[in-house]
């Protein structure tokens, strides 16, 4: 598996701890002309510091931002710590339908407005993952082409999962899942 996908550390932090399981993502602004696309099964979580904001998060998130900050690898450096494979993946085509998972990650409501009218299209994808953590975190060398406003990065190399294992039990990941496909199901309160 080479394809990474670029999130703020934050949320990976969170998607790590087993305190959620969706990724809300819009896209980047080269995200090509087809925009963003779900086409990876599974895939690197590359973590990021650029354009993070801890007030965009829930205030215990936010909080454990200057931690994660001050733990970050060289700019030199890409450091893996997990692996996600997508369990469901829907496109909310409504404002509404985003908000119904209010509760089952870290970001505030306004954020998820805003992704969500952000750009030429209204929208939001909604991914839900498995997320498994290395045994060790891998370094890789920070390519230049890794950079940039994208969500999908093809590593150079192909980084080892040898020994990864769940974040979360069978039990609590599907409970989870089935919250996510639950709410997206029914009319918002």
């Amino acid at each position: 598996m080479k394809a990474a996908f670029k999130e703020w550390a934050v949320v990976i932090d969170a998607l790590g701890r087993g305190e959620q399981i969706i990724i809300l993502r819009k896209g980047g602004i080269h995200e090509g002309r087809d925009g963003f696309q779900v086409d990876q099964p599974e895939f690197w979580m590359f973590s990021t510091l650029f354009h993070q904001q801890g007030e965009s998060v829930t205030a215990e998130s936010g909080a454990r931002f200057t931690s994660l900050a001050a733990e970050f690898p060289p700019e030199d450096t890409l450091r893996l710590k997990y692996f996600a494979i997508v369990a469901d993946w829907r496109k909310l085509e409504n404002e509404e339908a985003a908000l119904q998972l209010d509760g089952q990650h870290i970001l505030k409501e306004n954020v998820i407005r805003d992704r969500f009218s952000w750009g030429r299209e209204l929208g939001i994808f909604a991914l839900a993952v498995r997320v498994h953590r290395l045994p060790q975190p891998i370094d890789l060398p920070m390519l230049k082409e890794y950079g940039g406003c994208k969500s999908w990065i093809d590593l150079a190399e192909e980084p080892t999962t040898e020994g990864a294992t769940p974040v979360l039990d069978d039990a609590t990941f599907e409970a989870k899942l089935t919250q996510f496909q639950s709410a997206l199901s029914k009319p918002r309160a």
